[in-house]
């Protein structure tokens, strides 16, 4: 019989195991970050998904916070597979600067992972959408369309406003990930996941892993979009708002009042 002498460990517990696990993520072999990102991006893609079913028809007939909030509830799926079922996700593991910041592992040790896993989360996101583009599932008209002006509205913003978003995305997604660390059984990962994710989609803030998925899947469904829009209208300043929250702010800060 397992005996667990606490549900929740403190912040400082927390940060602690977080460097641990950035060491291990950091000494990962390509091959598994490879495999494991490409996992990442489909399970990403799987809350995606899920969130353009709840909403494709909502807007018109229920209020447009109500109907943002019943999709919102669905996405968390996605980081709850990848953090309960395994996987590598660019986003979450933004917070190895934390064995960075301890000398547990080397700049080039966390790029690399970086970089593999940010990779492979793109392929794995496009593959999702290009199968359930061929799948049938969007047959549907209000399907299509909305796929199609969800990716459209994506490459819609301007350079400012997409790192913005992604700032404050990401520091709800590493803080997702930050407190399911000090959580010590199933439910109480999945409450610490649900609300931060759920909070972010809501909002509107925008995560890069989630758009790999969002706009090839507008693409493929017939929207007037270049894979030129895709990268520098949202993924590269998406990413860079992204390490920004989920890299610098939340580590740097938790990382100077419980390590030092």
């Amino acid at each position: 019989m397992i005996v667990i002498d606490k549900l929740i460990l403190p912040p400082a517990e927390i940060a602690s195991a977080w460097i641990e696990t950035g060491e291990k993520k950091a000494n990962l072999p390509i091959y598994k970050m490879l495999l494991l990102g490409i996992f990442a991006g489909i399970f990403i893609g799987f809350g995606s998904h899920s969130n353009i079913v709840v909403v494709q028809t909502l807007g018109s007939n229920v209020d447009e916070g109500l109907a943002k909030l019943l999709g919102a509830a669905v996405f968390p799926a996605g980081l709850m597979l990848v953090i309960m079922a395994g996987a590598e996700l660019f986003t979450g593991n933004n917070l190895l600067t934390l064995a960075l910041f301890e000398g547990r592992i080397t700049f080039k040790k966390m790029l690399t992972n970086w970089t593999v896993v940010y990779l492979a989360n793109f392929l794995g996101s496009v593959l999702l959408a290009f199968l359930l583009s061929v799948s049938g599932l969007y047959g549907s008209e209000a399907m299509a369309a909305k796929a199609i002006a969800i990716a459209t509205g994506k490459v819609s913003m301007s350079f400012t406003q997409a790192v913005a978003r992604g700032i404050v995305c990401n520091m709800l997604v590493v803080l997702a990930c930050w407190m399911q660390a000090g959580a010590r059984d199933m439910i109480g990962k999945i409450f610490a996941i649900w609300f931060p994710i759920m909070s972010f989609v809501l909002s509107g803030y925008e995560h890069s892993v989630a758009n790999m998925f969002f706009i090839p899947l507008g693409m493929f469904l017939g929207g007037q979009i270049t894979w030129a829009q895709c990268w520098l209208n949202n993924l590269i300043p998406v990413t860079l708002g992204n390490l920004i929250g989920g890299a610098i702010i939340v580590p740097g800060v938790y990382y100077y009042c419980y390590r030092k």
